[in-house]
């Protein structure tokens, strides 16, 4: 009994240090920037220092443009470098090339995810998910003077419309093809266009998520009526623009902007984190499967609702984890369930079966 004694506590001690530094190794999640181009001549007065130092901060920059709202942007354009470093982990050397005596640099930066979500609540801004999506977006300009819409490549907007796409885009367009088809089928519809849901058309694309444009052009006035779908919402977004003309590119270039301003701040808002809420979660996992244990570690990292998790305790039979979760409860189990997970949560500590 006393040589089981001790062989039960050498492997206890040797699953205390494996957990230990397996989680250690992972815990510090980041968000990582990659591909940050700086060029700068190279003179006589050049420093290296100077140009990295620029990358941080356009790749602070980068960042905050994905997960705050178009509102926000310029309470960040001041930002002093000493803060950005704070919340830099580590940085890398991509590439880096002279070219006709001018220096090109490429740049990865990792910011630490905890120290970014701290700053932005003292700020009182809630973040959003940086989550990648792609829309069908079909855009119809109704021309209410001569009763007439304009459609596919005949559509202004829908040629400019994925042109000079900006690196932190979140949403991904699709744009229809031309259909001699559908094209006569919202035709036939203009009467009721504002109600019509248009489903006999994004059917064909077989995305979830898709958004429709309806353009009305009068005088000196652009009325548009935006209905945002995907799996779980319906948003409908009115908007005015006065005096643009969609015939000028500058116009064409503001107005295209501000639509898609509206429709990355939608997704956002979405697919907003409330960094206020600190939910306490207690979940137990058996010990005595070590991939298991570390792909539920690695998998609470991959989701940017998780504020933090440690490991409080061990037994022979089991690992503790307490996790910081900025949402409810049913949000939770709903992305654990996703992720293919069981939990039993009929006691207090909750179980992973």
């Amino acid at each position: 009994m006393y040589y089981l004694s001790r062989l039960y506590s050498f492997f206890y001690i040797l699953s205390l240090i494996i957990f230990f530094f397996s989680t250690t190794e992972v815990r510090a999640k980041s968000f990582e920037i990659n591909n940050i181009e700086i060029s700068e001549p190279f003179e006589n007065n050049f420093d290296k220092n100077r140009v990295i130092d620029s990358g941080f901060k356009k790749a602070f920059l980068e960042l905050i443009y994905q997960l705050t709202k178009s509102v926000d942007y310029e309470k960040f354009e001041t930002m002093k470098l000493n803060k950005i470093k704070s919340m830099i982990e580590t940085f890398s050397i991509q590439e880096e090339k002279f070219i006709n005596q001018e220096y090109f640099l490429t740049l990865g930066v990792s910011f630490n995810k905890k120290k970014i979500f701290n700053y932005l609540e003292k700020k009182n801004i809630y973040p959003s998910q940086i989550k990648k999506e792609k829309f069908l977006f079909i855009p119809i300009i109704i021309d209410q003077d001569v009763n007439n819409l304009i459609i596919f490549s005949n559509n202004p907007i829908y040629n400019i419309w994925n042109k000079n796409i900006k690196t932190y885009e979140l949403i991904d367009y699709l744009m229809p093809s031309e259909d001699l088809e559908d094209y006569n089928l919202i035709k036939k519809n203009l009467d009721n266009i504002e109600t019509y849901d248009f489903s006999e058309i994004t059917k064909k694309y077989f995305l979830k998520n898709y958004i429709i444009s309806l353009i009305f052009r009068s005088n000196d006035e652009i009325r548009v009526l935006t209905k945002i779908y995907n799996e779980k919402n319906e948003i409908i977004k009115n908007n005015s623009f006065k005096n643009l003309d969609l015939n000028d590119d500058k116009d064409l270039t503001f107005f295209r902007d501000n639509l898609k301003n509206l429709f990355e701040d939608t997704w956002k808002k979405i697919n907003e984190i409330n960094t206020s809420i600190k939910l306490s979660l207690n979940i137990k996992i058996k010990n005595d499967d070590l991939k298991k244990s570390n792909q539920f570690e690695s998998d609470l990292l991959s989701i940017e609702l998780v504020n933090d998790y440690s490991i409080q305790k061990f037994n022979k039979d089991f690992i503790f984890y307490e996790i910081l979760f900025n949402g409810t409860v049913q949000n939770f189990i709903n992305i654990m369930k996703n992720k293919n997970y069981n939990l039993n949560t009929e006691k207090k500590v909750w179980t992973i079966e």
